[in-house]
This record gives structure tokens, sequence and C-alpha cells, in this order.
């Protein structure tokens, strides 16, 4: 089965809380996480996303196509990465997940079909 756990956060604001020993160490836990993942045949894909600010959210206005700066949700958590991975079951992908909250406080794990739903 495959899942999206998807972090949230700033990258800007984990800068201006955080100590330079802590971003240092998540970095290293991601880097391992990825690496486990990796060697387990588990991991499809895993990306950070750039900075919020340099997102362009594109919508359909009065049916012309409108650009505009900054990210879709006005909130101040944004999407900042994510991993899909291909578990056995959703044991696993909530214990993947329990081990990234650690350092995310808190993720987002979906599941992601191979088709539509059959319903």
């Amino acid at each position: 089965m495959k899942y999206m756990l998807m972090m949230f956060g700033d990258a800007d604001d984990m800068m201006a809380v955080r100590s330079p020993e802590w971003v240092q160490g998540m970095m290293a836990f991601m880097g391992d996480f990825n690496a486990e993942l990796e060697k387990s045949g588990e991991l499809v894909e895993a990306r950070g996303l750039a900075f919020p600010r340099t997102a362009k959210t594109v919508s359909l206005v009065d049916g012309q196509v409108v650009v505009t700066d900054g990210p879709f949700a006005e909130a101040k958590e944004a999407l900042a990465g994510f991993w899909v991975f291909d578990v056995a079951d959703e044991k696993r992908a909530i214990e993947l997940a329990g081990r990234v909250v650690v350092w995310a406080e808190r993720v987002e794990l979906r599941e992601v079909p191979d088709g539509p739903s059959e319903q």
C-alpha cells in the first residue's frame, strides 16, 4: 500500500525558533530515515519543498488564468516536504509517521490509491 506522509511548517520560522544544533539533528534524522526506507525498499519518493514565499497560486477568474504570489492557503503552516512510501499496511505507515512527528510535531498521512475508488 502506498502512503504519502506530509510534513508542515516554514523553514524561516524553524530557523528563528530552533537552535542550529536542533536543525542539524533534524537534518541528520531525515537523511538516516530516507536511507533506511531506501534500503528496505519502502521509499518511493521524498522531497523537501522550496520556501512558501516562493509559491505561486494559479487560479481561473472569469475565464482567465490569474497568477498570484504566495501559497494557496492563508495559514501559518505550509507544506514543507513529503515522502511517498510503499509499505505492507497502514500500521507500518503510522509507525513511520510516528518517527517523523518527533521532529515535525504534526504530520498528515494519506493512502495513495493505485486508481479511482470503485465506489
